[in-house]
Order: C-alpha cells, then sequence, then structure tokens
C-alpha cells in the first residue's frame, strides 16, 4: 500500500497485523482469531458495508456480547470511515429508540439474544434501515446473518480517505442519565484514551503510525484481559491498548461477571494483566482466592489493575496477602476526558483516593470557571490538547462539558480534586453526586471507601438524602456479606475510625444487591430511589 498511514485506528491496527500477523489477536471462550486473520474479517465486514451504500460519517450501532464479531464489526466500521457506538446490551425496548433515534442509526449489528428488542425497536427508528444479525437460526424478513455477510465481503479493501479525523464515538450515560454519544477524532482518542502507542513500551506517543512496526515485533507477547465487557468504553479501550502494542487480548466468553470462571480464564490463557472496574469487581474475585487457596496457578499475572470505580487501598492489602507478588495500578478516566492517569494515594494523607501528577494538560477550575494553582485550592479537574468534538446532537451539552479559557479547549470533568503541596491533584469524587450536609461537602467515593472497612458489608453506595435541619443527610445503602449481620455501633465506629463526624451515614439501607452496571459502575439514579422510598427526612 502506498498511501500514507493516518491515526485512523483500522490504519493502526493494519500497521501492527502486519508486524506480527500470527500472533493471537483475540481469544473469546473457544474463538480465536490471529491478527492477520481479524485484520481479514475486519475487511471483509468493512467491504459488505460499503457494497451496501455505508461509508463515511454513517453511524452502526454494535449491541453485542464479548464475541469476535465484536471486533471485526468495529474495526470494519473504522476501514471505512463509518461510525462504530457501543450500545449496552442491557436497554430495553425505550431506551433503544430512544439512542438509535437520537444517534441517527443507520445499521445495527445485534445479537440474537436481543431478538426481541430489537424486532419492537426497528420499525420506530426510520433512519436504522439495515439489520445485522450475530447467531441464532434463519433470521427474520429484512434481516441478515453477520455470518454470511462477512464471509460475502472482500479481504482487499483500502481507503484512501482515511483520516485522522474520522470519528469513532462512546455511547455514555446508562447509570446518570439518558444516553449520549461522545464523538472522537481518532487522532485524538489514540493519544487521549489509548497510550499513543507507546504506553507499554515505556516511551512517549508515536509521531507516526508507522513507528508502531519499529517496535511491536520486538515487544514481548503478552495476554491482557479486561474484565468488563467491550461495550463497555474503559473495557474496549484498554483491549485496543493492548491490540495496538502486539498483545493477546482475552475476554470473558460469559455474559455474566463470575469470579470463579473468571480466574479459570486467567489461569487457562496465562493472562499477565488483569484489570477490573474497582472494588465491585475486585473484591469477589479476591473472595475467591482467599476462600480457594491454590486453585489456579496465577503465576503468569503480574498486574491486577483498575479504573473507573474504587479500588480501596484494603482491597489492594488482600489481593497482596494472597498473591505477593502482585502489582497493582489504579486508574481513572472518563468518555469525555479520556485517561487521566492516576495512582494509588499510599500514604493517605490526602481526603482523595486518586492522586494524579502535574502535567501540562491538566487544570483546576473554581465555580467561576477560572483556573486555580495555589496548593490547598479544591476545584474541578480539567483537561486540554485531545479531545473530542462533542456530544452527538446536543450543543447545549457540548457547550457545557467543552468550554474555553483564555483562549484554550477544555474538557470539564465533573470530578472534584485539591491540589496538595507538591501541586499533584487529589481527587475528591464526582461533583454531581457530592452531598451537601450542613455546609459541608461529603463525596460518596470517601464514604465508601470507609464503610467498605467494615467487614459485614458486601457492597455499598452513598448518597444524600432531604434532611430538616441539614439540607441533605448522608444515607448509606448496603449489601451485607452472606451469612452476616450487621450492628450500627460498629460500622460507626469503624466509619469514625476514617471520617469526621458529619461525614459518617445518619441512615443505613439494607439491600440485597447492590444495582451496577455489567462493568461495575455505580447505578446512584437507582440508590436516589432505594433511599427516597425507605428514608424519611
Amino acid at each position: 500500500m502506498s498511501r500514507s498511514r493516518t491515526f485512523n485506528l483500522a490504519d493502526l491496527f493494519e500497521v501492527v497485523a502486519a508486524c506480527v500477523p500470527e500472533r493471537t489477536a483475540f481469544r473469546c471462550g473457544a474463538h480465536t482469531l490471529t491478527f492477520r486473520e481479524l485484520d481479514q474479517r475486519a475487511s471483509r465486514f468493512g467491504s459488505a458495508l460499503r457494497a451496501r451504500g455505508f461509508g463515511r460519517g454513517d453511524h452502526v450501532g454494535i449491541q453485542l456480547y464479548n464475541s469476535v464479531e465484536y471486533l471485526e464489526a468495529f474495526l470494519g466500521c473504522c476501514k471505512i470511515g463509518a461510525v462504530p457506538i457501543n450500545v449496552n446490551y442491557r436497554y430495553v425496548s425505550e431506551e433503544l429508540r430512544y439512542l438509535f433515534t437520537t444517534l441517527d442509526m443507520k445499521c445495527l449489528v445485534y445479537g440474537a439474544e436481543f431478538e426481541s428488542e430489537v424486532a419492537t425497536t426497528a420499525p420506530l427508528v426510520p433512519t436504522l434501515k439495515t439489520l445485522l444479525r450475530v447467531g441464532g437460526g434463519a433470521p427474520a424478513a429484512g434481516v441478515e446473518d453477520f455470518a454470511a455477510v462477512v464471509a460475502a465481503g472482500s479481504p482487499d479493501l483500502d481507503d484512501p480517505g482515511r483520516s485522522d479525523d474520522d470519528i469513532y464515538m462512546l455511547c455514555t450515560g446508562g447509570t446518570t442519565g439518558m444516553p449520549k454519544g461522545v464523538m472522537w477524532p481518532q487522532k485524538a482518542i489514540f493519544m487521549a484514551a489509548l497510550g499513543g502507542g507507546g504506553i507499554y513500551f515505556r516511551r512517549p506517543p508515536i509521531q507516526r503510525p508507522e513507528e508502531l512496526a519499529e517496535f511491536v515485533p520486538h515487544g514481548p507477547p503478552l495476554v491482557y484481559f479486561a474484565v468488563a465487557p467491550l461495550m463497555h468504553g474503559a473495557a474496549m479501550w484498554a483491549s485496543l491498548i493492548a491490540l495496538f502494542a502486539g498483545y493477546t487480548v482475552v475476554v470473558n466468553d460469559e455474559p455474566r461477571f463470575d469470579p470463579e470462571h473468571v480466574w479459570d480464564i486467567v489461569a487457562r490463557e496465562g493472562v499477565n494483566i488483569l484489570s477490573v472496574v474497582g472494588d465491585a469487581m475486585a473484591l469477589p474475585l479476591i473472595r475467591a482466592l482467599e476462600e480457594q487457596p491454590g486453585r489456579w496457578d496465577l503465576s503468569r499475572m503480574f498486574v491486577f489493575g483498575s479504573g473507573g470505580a474504587i479500588f480501596t487501598e484494603q482491597a489492594q492489602a488482600r489481593l497482596r496477602a494472597v498473591l505477593p507478588r502482585i502489582s497493582c495500578a489504579n486508574g481513572m478516566g472518563s468518555s469525555e476526558s479520556g485517561l487521566l492517569g492516576g495512582r494509588e494515594n499510599a500514604d493517605r494523607s490526602g481526603s482523595g483516593y486518586i492522586v494524579l501528577d502535574q502535567r501540562p494538560d491538566l487544570a483546576l477550575i473554581d465555580d467561576e470557571g477560572r483556573i486555580v494553582t495555589e496548593p490547598g485550592s479544591e476545584g474541578t479537574l480539567v483537561r486540554t490538547g485531545y479531545l473530542p468534538v462533542g456530544y452527538y446532537g446536543d450543543p447545549a451539552k457540548t457547550a457545557a462539558t467543552f468550554v474555553k479559557i483564555d483562549g484554550k479547549s477544555w474538557c470539564v470533568t465533573g470530578d472534584r480534586a485539591r491540589i496538595d503541596e507538591a501541586g499533584n491533584y487529589h481527587v475528591l469524587g464526582r461533583g454531581s453526586q457530592c452531598i451537601n450536609t450542613g455546609g459541608e461537602k461529603v463525596y460518596p467515593e470517601e464514604v465508601e471507601e470507609a464503610a467498605l472497612r467494615y467487614e459485614a458489608i458486601n457492597d455499598v453506595l452513598v448518597v444524600g438524602a432531604p434532611d430538616e435541619r441539614w439540607g441533605q443527610k448522608v444515607v448509606a445503602v448496603v449489601a451485607l456479606l452472606p451469612d452476616k449481620q450487621f450492628h450500627q455501633a460498629a460500622f460507626e465506629r469503624v466509619c469514625r475510625e476514617r471520617l469526621a463526624g458529619y461525614k459518617v451515614p445518619r441512615s443505613v439501607v439494607i439491600v440485597e444487591e447492590i444495582m451496577r452496571s455489567p462493568a461495575g459502575k455505580a447505578d446512584y439514579a437507582w440508590a436516589k430511589r432505594v433511599v427516597a422510598e425507605r428514608v424519611t427526612g
């Protein structure tokens, strides 16, 4: 191919595939693809889409459990400039109708498991003309079989129109509001969320796509496992980072999260790097190791990472007790900001659970939108540099999230942070979830971390409830471990060891299970509804 490569994600993947064609790229249960096979099948899908009239800028939804078809569809879209969009497979018909309509979806790749919801929804979406089903028997009228479509596509595909500015859209918002599509230029997502190509090689971001060929073939053929589903942005980003390093990506082949099955995969596949979404995933995994010591050979795993939710100090200590050689990584990011980095606040000198190193692309702004720099200052974290172009079809939310300060564009993350004496940022929590009780700010994440130290608690979310005297009061929604009893006095004692009195929950609601997304993300809207039903002011 004579044309110059771009930072289109398909171009980048093709560079890697040409370097290590026979390495295993992806494995989901019994289904395995080498880099060459994944590239060829993605080309066939892209060719098939093009033959059906799809091209640059057309929106293609992917509503699938983890599967080889997920990556084939994703990369195939990128190859022709179509826009791949993740679809939350938990959505019901009304949520799907809203999503497909507001995002002008033209094509949907979906699993046979979702046939009923798709059949109900598709006729209500005028733009949605092409349905491609994965699995199942003979498709219904108006639906095509994904496998047959790929088989009929050409393996020879090029697109001279590929560009750094081709769009990748991340659909977000399932637990905090109606879903919305964040539009990322592909070079921007590569640099802001995918490490710029050098993250696993301890190199700065690449300057040319062809640079990947200079070091990927010489790197170790490691195995990476993101436990969260690929439809979750953090898992997809982490998997793409690994693929662009020439690593093998392994995914969970079951739609549910089963800790024992996860460890079975780690042992069977020789996983080197494992990533989860906070304590909601980490604690059940750790508990399985504690209860069944020696069951799994985990000698090849050396990194246990987390992002997107709290991975607490006590959880990490318990993990190291059963896996002494393991290295823990604790990071953060968002759909709008990309990966922000992060490290554990090991000395607990600040109130945050994540510390972000001082960097020229990060800053804090006060409530008036001015950048603050003094140690001790508190504000909202913002990022500049490589950014999305906005939310699809929502100029008001775009204007509120992507702002100009002193002539420079910034993404307002919504995370509150405080500057320490070294100029680093101690993240306090999401500003939108902040509880104001008697004029004092309480960040749920900090209270949740303290509450999890109480030995009877399996999971917890903390929200605010109306209070006649204080405006709001702190309420913990708690799920207990099997055969454990909750004792208020003991719980308060544990919390007061870590928290000021005004932060200690004044009410506790016991539930059977804490509601979270398939990736473990907290559903605070659900917790607030539970509290509204069961707690009086």
